[in-house]
């Protein structure tokens, strides 16, 4: 039996009855057409449906969407302020820290979630922040880069 529920994702408020058995993923891609939200292992150990859930980076894949009722939700789509970009998003263009992009939404969340919190980020704190989610193309080093210079950029 269908539930309804309300998400205010990317600062748009979404109501929508669905199966209480559906994942947070689902929801964002098949029903709100959010397709920067990967699903990859569906298991929560990649983070490519790494999304901004209440002010935390959470997996999306391990979230039954009923679960989210009333949060606020970031998403991908939901970053960019108007017609730039994000620093984070920004700094991982210039560093080319993107390669496939699979994993690229759920790393900028991550590393938005992380300097939200923290401006001043040690390299060994972006390592730790971004520890769960994989990358299997760019070795991680121009991710770490990244962050770390959107954390000056956004300083300023």
């Amino acid at each position: 039996m269908k539930q309804l529920i309300t998400l205010f994702v990317n600062d748009k408020e979404y109501e929508i009855a669905i199966l209480p058995n559906r994942t947070l993923t689902q929801v964002l891609r098949e029903d709100l057409s959010l397709l920067g939200t990967k699903e990859g292992c569906g298991l929560g150990d990649c983070g490519a449906c790494t999304v901004i859930l209440d002010g935390r980076p959470v997996n999306s894949c391990l979230v039954l969407a009923v679960q989210a009722n009333g949060s606020q939700i970031t998403t991908i789509e939901g970053v960019a302020e108007g017609q730039s970009l994000h620093p984070v998003q920004q700094a991982f263009v210039d560093h080319g820290a993107i390669q496939c992009g699979f994993c690229t939404p759920g790393m900028i969340l991550s590393a938005k979630s992380l300097l939200e919190k923290n401006a001043h980020p040690t390299e060994l704190e972006v390592r730790e922040a971004l520890s769960g989610n994989l990358c299997r193309c760019t070795g991680y080093q121009k991710i770490v880069e990244a962050v770390q210079t959107a954390a000056k950029t956004m300083k300023k």
